[in-house]
């Protein structure tokens, strides 16, 4: 997908923004971006800090108004329409619960504010608890729940709204490591199993890749690319996706010569690198390569490697960390430093700082931008 499209929607999608703009003085924090999420979708908005992502969310929600173009919740457009009006509900990073209330009246707060007779608010709490796995929770205390609790507490009491969109703010950025891996999984179970349209925004992109059916990356108030998890992972369309999607060894160069999408270009301290052409690259173009630590194969026998090029190097550093652990190597020839992925099967785990080794990869699995496409808008 490319830039201000979102993947097509089938029947009427959910939310729609058509050409929306936001600016504080001489500052774009959204430039009229148009895009739709479809009906039951998991959307994610991955984006570094100031892009304009939680402005944008901000929009959708009414909490501030766009000073260009239109947004449409379920065909509806809300120019005019205050937040508390919309069939929008927001969960936020901080959860704002009620330490004050219980579970159950924290979960049908929404409802009683609406008007709903007592005993339907205590049968759809009842109903709504037991979807997010906290049956019989009603009378607990807020300050008796786990943090990954509270999150299911803070989703329940926007879902028991029947809300067309369900907007999420960064939720599980206060948790600790191990509880928001765990939160990744139950997030995308709750979504599915409600089949409510989740938009989510983050700057944590393994959230993004693997909670939602698309996403888009967001970088100075634009979408770079809209897609899959896996579009964006395998087939990057600039070169600040390829960058921030995650990791990366960017190779910095000249085009030395371009057969068709075969680039072969020069680096720093003469490195010579093949990698495939996204988009258009001349010969002479100054250029970014981009190869990702786990295409690379490694070898302490250069004759047990396969491709167009084979790299000597020194172990530099090693980055243990077990089904993720890494080297970094240093090519002798170029002094270019290079991040490898190792083999989940231990085959390196004796490798020890300063030793030569060899690696090499496929050049279709490298990809390759024409600098001036860095800019481009």
């Amino acid at each position: 997908m490319t830039a201000n499209n979102a993947a097509p929607a089938t029947g009427q999608p959910d939310l729609q923004a058509v050409g929306v703009g936001k600016r504080y003085a001489a500052f774009t924090a959204v430039d009229a971006l148009s895009f739709s999420v479809a009906r039951g979708s998991f959307f994610s908005i991955l984006g570094p800090s100031g892009c304009g992502k939680t402005t944008l969310l901000r929009m959708i929600a009414g909490f501030i108004q766009p000073d260009s173009g239109d947004i449409r919740i379920g065909g509806n457009s809300m120019q005019g329409v205050p937040p508390n009006r919309r069939p929008v509900n927001m969960v936020f990073q901080h959860l704002a619960l009620f330490p004050m209330m219980s579970v159950g009246e924290n979960v049908g707060y929404g409802l009683a504010r609406r008007g709903v007779a007592r005993a339907e608010i205590t049968r759809r709490v009842g109903d709504m608890l037991e979807r997010v796995s906290l049956p019989g929770a009603q009378q607990k205390r807020i300050d008796q729940l786990s943090g990954g609790q509270k999150q299911r507490i803070a989703i329940a009491r926007s879902l028991v709204l029947e809300p067309t969109l369900l907007l999420l703010d960064e939720p599980l950025g206060a948790l600790d490591l191990k509880l928001r891996e765990h939160m990744k999984v139950e997030l995308k179970q709750l979504q599915a199993a409600f089949g409510t349209t989740f938009v989510y925004i983050t700057h944590d992109q393994s959230e993004a890749l693997v909670m939602s059916d698309h996403v888009a990356v967001m970088q100075h108030g634009r979408f770079e690319q809209v897609g899959t998890p896996q579009d964006l992972y395998y087939a990057p369309q600039t070169p600040f996706v390829a960058g921030f999607v995650g990791a990366n060894n960017r190779i910095a160069g000249r085009a030395d010569t371009v057969h068709g999408q075969q680039v072969s270009l020069i680096g720093p301290g003469g490195l010579q690198v093949q990698a495939r052409a996204m988009g258009a690259v001349r010969t002479g173009d100054a250029v970014e390569a981009f190869v990702r630590p786990e295409v690379v194969t490694l070898a302490r026998d250069p004759t047990a490697l396969v491709g167009p090029a084979r790299y000597r190097a020194s172990v530099e550093s090693l980055l243990f960390d077990g089904a993720n652990s890494a080297v970094l190597l240093r090519e002798q020839a170029s002094h270019t430093e290079f991040c490898v992925a190792l083999p989940q099967t231990g085959q390196f785990a004796d490798l020890t700082v300063g030793e030569t080794v060899h690696f090499c990869f496929d050049p279709e699995r490298a990809v390759c931008f024409a600098v001036a496409a860095a800019t481009a808008g």
